[in-house]
């Protein structure tokens, strides 16, 4: 499943085609995906122009500053295989996993997804009012994220460490691959107990989840399955894997084998020499 990153330059992808464009057409190929489409979302969203294009945690939100009374956020996740293709000029020649086609005078963006575990939902007023976003932690990219509320949100938690960085409530938009990267980076064991961790170990992690997280984006994020560029082209941070997905190769700091456990049915990797 994608994640920050990957969504992250998604978002960068489609702020060319679409920001500040009027949207000419809004098809919907089915009825469905994930969930059912908002009700009336090409009548209500076809017209309008386009503010700027966000991202929340794993999310792209769309924005239409002139909404009416209140403004209107089309919010989008990729799900499994989902992906945005750009298409220009465009044309009618679509593939049968195109699922929703935004159509602007710069061309088509269209949401292709082959498993349909991706989705749309509409809101209007603050992100507040989303039920996917409502309850998210800060981002970890933002200044938010800092060493004091890290210290103060894992205070006395028993949990292991690696769950308490997936927990979304806490840290908003951090998935499997890059909390094992993270981790490994500032030499923590995801087995550790969360409150135990100390100030220092605390300041490292909140640095290499950041440093973790900039260096997958400038990558263009990693291809895992389906993922690719909004351009069509495959990221790349895949190669600079320091632990994920590497079981029983050479831990690339220390040689010994890299080693991988099961935690909340999630595959974890780790080196038991470097990370303590």
């Amino acid at each position: 499943m994608p994640e920050l990153p990957e969504v992250e330059t998604v978002v960068r992808g489609l702020r060319p085609l679409l920001e500040h464009q009027r949207l000419d057409r809004l098809l919907l190929r089915r009825e469905d995906m994930r969930f059912p489409f908002p009700v009336d979302l090409s009548q209500r969203l076809t017209g309008k122009t386009i503010g700027t294009i966000e991202r929340r945690a794993k999310y792209g939100l769309i924005r239409f500053p002139e909404g009416g009374d209140t403004p209107l956020t089309l919010l989008f996740h990729l799900g499994m295989s989902g992906r945005m293709v750009c298409v220009t000029p465009p044309d009618e020649d679509f593939d049968k996993h195109d699922h929703v086609v935004f159509q602007t005078a710069k061309g088509q963006v269209r949401f292709n997804d082959p498993r349909r575990f991706g989705f749309v939902e509409m809101y209007s007023g603050p992100d507040s009012t989303s039920r996917f976003l409502d309850q998210l932690g800060p981002e970890p990219l933002s200044e938010t994220l800092n060493p004091g509320h890290m210290r103060s949100v894992f205070k006395d938690k028993s949990a292991p460490i690696k769950a308490s960085l997936l927990n979304q409530s806490l840290i908003a938009g951090l998935g499997n691959i890059y909390v094992c990267e993270a981790l490994f980076e500032a030499g923590i064991r995801p087995t550790r107990a969360t409150g135990s961790l100390k100030r220092r170990e605390i300041e490292r992690l909140c640095k290499e989840i950041k440093a973790v997280l900039i260096r997958a984006i400038d990558a263009g994020g990693s291809s895992l399955r389906d993922h690719r560029q909004v351009s069509g082209e495959l990221g790349y941070f895949q190669h600079a894997w320091r632990v994920y997905g590497r079981e029983d190769e050479p831990c690339r700091t220390c040689t010994r084998p890299v080693e991988r456990i099961v935690q909340s049915n999630r595959s974890t990797f780790f080196c038991a020499a470097c990370q303590r």
